[in-house]
Parts: C-alpha cells; structure tokens; sequence
C-alpha cells in the first residue's frame, strides 16, 4: 500500500510540474498585451485549472502558487515600479501570488455540479473572474494614480477588464471544448 501511495505521489508531482511548465510557456504566447502590464495569452490559466478539476483543490491551488511565484519572477520589471515598500507587498501579492494561486480553486468550484460540462464551465469563469478582481483591486490601491483623470476603480475596471475578459472567455471556452473531446483529462483523480 505504501508503494502504491508513492507512485501516485510521483505520478501527481509530474503532473503538475508538466502543467506548471505548460502555464508558463502558454503565458508567453501573448495574443495581446497592455501597455501598463497584462495580457490575452494562449490560455496559460487553463493548464492549472484542469489540474485542479483533475487533482482537486489542495493540488491546484498547489501548483497555482509555484506558477504564480514564477509569474513573479518573469514580472519583477513590473514591480520595480511600484514607489512603496508596502506598494510592492501588495503588487506581489495582488498581480502575482493571489490571483495565479486561486486558479486552483476552479475544482471546489465545479465540483458541486452534477453537470460535469456545466461544472467545467462555470468553475473555470469564476477561477478567472477571481483572478480579474485581484488585477482590479490591484489596480486601485496600487495602479490608480495611472487613471489619467479618472476615478481609480473605473480606471482598474476598464484597464484589467480590457484583457481578463478575453482572457477568461477564451479559457472558458476553450476548457468547455476539451472537456467535451477528452472528458477524461476532467475525471476526479484524488489526491
């Protein structure tokens, strides 16, 4: 029993290792990009969200940390704008650790769903949808100065908008599509 317990720990890891390096390499093929930081990428969030319909949230969530701390590392330019100590707390946490993290959520999410396809769908718009109101919230305590006139939160919600839309629209869509193809790279694997 042991033994069996360490190949499916082995087999987990590898899993999402290949799903962290398939992340990030989708999230530099960018579609679009924004002036001031964020893109429409080729569905980078859609990797960690299958992983987490797959493998269940504590793996997700898991492996949405050590993507997001890799998001970090490829973002640091970004951050050494941000003029405060505890401005650059928040744009790590709210650009970079939050929002890549919580994509491993988007199994809890679909899991109460008897419809497994209406599951997929649903728990993958909102893994994105919380992913975009850490940009927002971001882009107001942090980004707002930015805003060129406007009020801060009409500023974050039109800029973060612009390409978290896109970006969970096509993601949705795309995960409805593959579920639909290959409903077996959704079947539950517990942890």
């Amino acid at each position: 029993m042991a033994n069996q317990n360490k190949k499916t720990s082995l087999y987990v890891l590898a899993e999402s290792a290949i799903m962290v390096a398939l992340a990030t390499v989708l999230s530099m093929v960018k579609v679009y990009e924004a002036p001031y930081g964020g893109s429409v990428t080729l569905l980078s969030m859609a990797p960690i969200i299958i992983l987490s319909m797959r493998r269940g949230v504590k793996t997700g969530l898991l492996a949405g940390f050590v993507h997001s701390v890799i998001q970090l590392l490829l973002g640091l330019n970004n951050v050494a704008w941000v003029p405060t100590p505890m401005g650059i707390v928040l744009c790590c946490l709210l650009d970079y650790i939050l929002p890549f993290t919580l994509l491993g959520l988007a199994g809890a999410i679909a899991k109460p769903f008897k419809n497994r396809l209406v599951g997929v769908a649903v728990g993958t718009a909102i893994a994105g949808f919380l992913r975009f109101m850490c940009s927002f919230l971001s882009g107001v305590l942090i980004w707002g100065n930015l805003s060129d006139g406007l009020p801060a939160w009409t500023y974050s919600l039109t800029y973060n908008g612009s390409y978290m839309l896109p970006e969970t629209i096509m993601t949705t869509i795309a995960a409805v599509l593959i579920y639909k193809a290959a409903p077996q790279l959704f079947r539950a694997q517990n942890d």
